[in-house]
Order: structure tokens, then C-alpha cells, then sequence
């Protein structure tokens, strides 16, 4: 890590208003190969290309944290803006960037997004603050940078249906699916629900991965009922046009 905190440290570089990320923040390196791990066949970014392909276009990723995704973005886009509102990960996105002159890492949050008004085309969050109720003041941030003709894609876990979706609901008992699913369509967004893995190249990844997720007596439930290497994960992809 840059800097002189760790990600969790309540010393460390946050900007201010930002939701702590208690997997990312705290297990960087094993959060790396989580995001190596899902969706190893790209069907999240087809299903978003069909949508609305970002080809020329100048993209937004918002909560983007070591600049993952970055890259794929800008093997095509005009121009990639990543949002993250912890300090040292964003100093490890530019990191992982600084070979993509089109590519730019700013720190921020969601509901105060560093960017100029209607200075962005496809807006892209994955599993970063757009979890539904109470992220009202990151959707009108969408509507202040995003240019007419725009989209914008928001990518959450279903927890109604998938082996994924059952850990989801045990673990996380307060948050309703249906809820969630409401908010977004009274909102005028449009849900393309879509079938992923999470693939590891080792099972010892696959426990340190559920462990980052979960808390330890459910993680420990998960490891001694899961067999293998693969798990059946089911999302939401959320789409909105401005």
C-alpha cells in the first residue's frame, strides 16, 4: 500500500462522506482475487455493451478501488475517469493505469462526484454505495454528470435466487430483496438479471474470498457445506438512460 495507513484505519486516507468498504478497505490483496474470480467469461460487460456500448465514449467508474476495471474500459473508451474515495486505493489504481494516458483516478465519493456537470456517457458501479435506499444523493449526481443520450450501469448481487444469493440472505438478513427491487424500478431503472461465477484457481482462494464476505461462524457454515472451487452467483445489472 502507498501512504502510511492501511486500508480500515480510521487514520487513513478517506474522503470525507465515504461508506467504508469492510472487504476492499480491509483485505485488498484477497479482494483482488475475488474481482479475478468473478464473471471469468464476461457476461456482465455483454450484457452492458447491449445496453449501451461505451466505444468511443467517456466513462465513469464510480467506487472503482484498485482500478480493477479500469483497464477494459479503456481498451475502447475515449476516455475513463475512476472515482474512489479511499486514498491508498486510488493511488494503486493509478498505479495499475499509468500505462492508459486516456485514464485518470481522482478521490471522491459517489454523492459528491469530482467531475464537471454533463462530462461523462456510461457510468459504471459495481458493488460501490448503490445499494438501494439511501443512495438517493449518488443518483443525483448521476443526473448532474451524465450527458444527454447517456447511460448509467449499476451492478448488485440478487440475493432472491443462486448459492451466492442464500450466503447473501444468511449473512445479511437486514437487507430485503424485493426492497431493493422496488427502489430501483419506482426510479425508473431497468434490471437485466444475469447469471455469473465465482471461478478460483484454488480453493484455498475460494475460503480466503468467503471469509472477506462473511463473518467467521457463517464463513466457517459455508466452507464445510460448499465442495469445490466454483459458485453460482446471480446479479443484477440495473440500467438507466438520461
Amino acid at each position: 500500500m502507498t501512504g502510511g495507513s492501511k486500508p480500515g484505519d480510521p487514520r487513513a486516507n478517506v474522503a470525507s462522506g465515504a461508506i467504508p468498504s469492510p472487504n476492499i478497505w480491509r483485505h485488498t490483496a484477497t479482494y483482488e482475487i475475488e474481482n479475478r474470480a468473478v464473471d471469468r467469461t464476461g457476461r456482465l460487460e455483454d450484457e452492458m455493451r447491449a445496453i449501451d456500448d461505451w466505444a468511443g465514449r467517456d466513462v465513469l467508474d464510480v467506487g472503482c478501488g484498485t482500478g480493477f476495471h479500469l483497464p477494459r474500459f479503456a481498451a475502447t473508451a475515449a476516455s475513463v475517469t475512476g472515482v474512489e474515495p479511499h486514498g491508498d486505493l486510488a493511488a494503486l489504481a493509478r498505479r495499475r493505469t499509468r500505462s492508459w494516458p486516456s485514464v485518470t483516478v481522482l478521490k471522491g465519493t459517489a454523492q459528491d462526484l469530482p467531475v464537471a456537470d454533463g462530462s461523462v456517457d456510461v457510468v459504471h458501479a459495481r458493488w460501490a454505495y448503490f445499494f438501494g435506499p439511501g443512495c438517493e444523493p449518488g443518483l443525483a449526481e448521476l443526473d448532474r454528470v451524465v450527458r444527454r443520450g447517456g447511460t448509467a450501469f449499476v451492478i448488485d448481487n440478487d440475493a432472491t435466487r443462486s448459492t451466492f444469493g442464500r450466503w447473501f440472505r444468511r449473512g445479511y438478513p437486514s437487507v430485503d430483496p424485493q426492497s431493493v427491487e422496488r427502489f430501483w424500478s419506482t426510479r425508473g431503472w431497468r434490471r437485466t438479471p444475469v447469471d455469473v461465477e465465482w471461478h478460483f484457481d484454488s480453493r484455498a482462494d475460494l475460503e480466503s474470498v468467503v471469509r472477506i464476505e462473511f463473518n467467521r461462524e457463517l464463513a466457517d457454515q459455508i466452507i464445510r457445506e460448499h465442495e469445490g472451487t466454483t459458485v453460482d452467483y446471480a446479479v443484477n445489472l440495473w440500467s438507466r438512460g438520461f
